[in-house]
């Protein structure tokens, strides 16, 4: 965990600062062996464009086959468990005045690991909202219904769908004006397995990069958002959140 040498300024700055922003994106969770969304389309699913499938259009064409390719996806989030990059994160926020989650991911796994202030930008794939009234309905998308059943809304009748971000869809407004009032707030920004290429999320880093904030990038590739960045962090996240964690406050053990 230790092997991975955290810049001195960066420890200074994170012992310092009142409000950290965590950008996480598909990395984080993959270390968890959930594959990211393009890598998802491995058997069955291999002859399907993922953006042919998570669209509106695609849900009024054939709703069966997008539910049956989200019930698939659920039962490759129901095996995972937070990984040692999730935990970090719950024992940096018990470290800090206050740390802000703000995830691209859908898998709900900072949320298991114990995180209490997290902004999900694109939904939960856990979740189900009526397709109707746009209001979360249900704790878990078609809960109660067989394989080959449609999940409907309880209130109205209509289907229900993955309370997720489409392609074509906007952000939720509500996350998004959190999210931005959060970047905007903070005094450093840690950017933790995202390709930052996904928009709008991948613009956010650059609010804090305008006001100067103090950044960090965990990949284990380059990005877009790389040449921008104060602090360059190549390898895992589940390797280097726990050594930054452990070499910022020595008295915490982090597994």
């Amino acid at each position: 965990m230790n092997s991975y040498a955290i810049p001195t300024p960066l420890i200074r700055s994170l012992r310092r600062a009142q409000h950290v922003v965590v950008l996480t994106g598909a990395g984080i969770s993959a270390e968890s062996g959930i594959p990211t969304f393009r890598d998802a389309q491995t058997g069955l699913w291999a002859q399907y464009d993922p953006e042919e499938l998570a669209t509106p259009q695609a849900f009024r064409r054939n709703p069966q086959l997008v539910w049956d390719w989200y019930r698939w996806r659920r039962s490759l989030v129901k095996k995972a468990s937070p990984n040692p990059a999730h935990h970090a994160l719950v024992m940096m926020e018990q470290k800090t005045s206050r740390l802000t989650v703000v995830t691209q991911n859908v898998d709900g796994l900072h949320e298991q690991a114990g995180s209490s202030d997290v902004l999900e930008l694109h939904g939960n794939i856990m979740r189900a909202r009526c397709s109707a009234e746009e209001i979360v309905v249900a704790p878990e998308p078609g809960e109660g219904a067989t394989d080959d059943e449609l999940p409907h809304c309880p209130n109205c009748g209509a289907l229900l769908r993955p309370d997720v971000v489409w392609f074509g869809e906007p952000l939720p407004e509500a996350t998004l004006r959190a999210a931005t009032a959060a970047i905007e707030a903070c005094d450093l920004l840690l950017c933790v397995g995202t390709s930052a290429l996904v928009h709008p999320a991948a613009s956010l880093p650059f609010l804090a990069i305008q006001r100067g904030t103090s950044t960090a990038e965990i990949n284990p590739q380059e990005t877009p958002l790389s040449q921008w960045m104060d602090f360059e962090l190549r390898g895992p996240a589940g390797a280097i959140l726990p050594a930054l964690v452990a070499q910022t406050w020595p008295d915490v053990a982090v597994d």
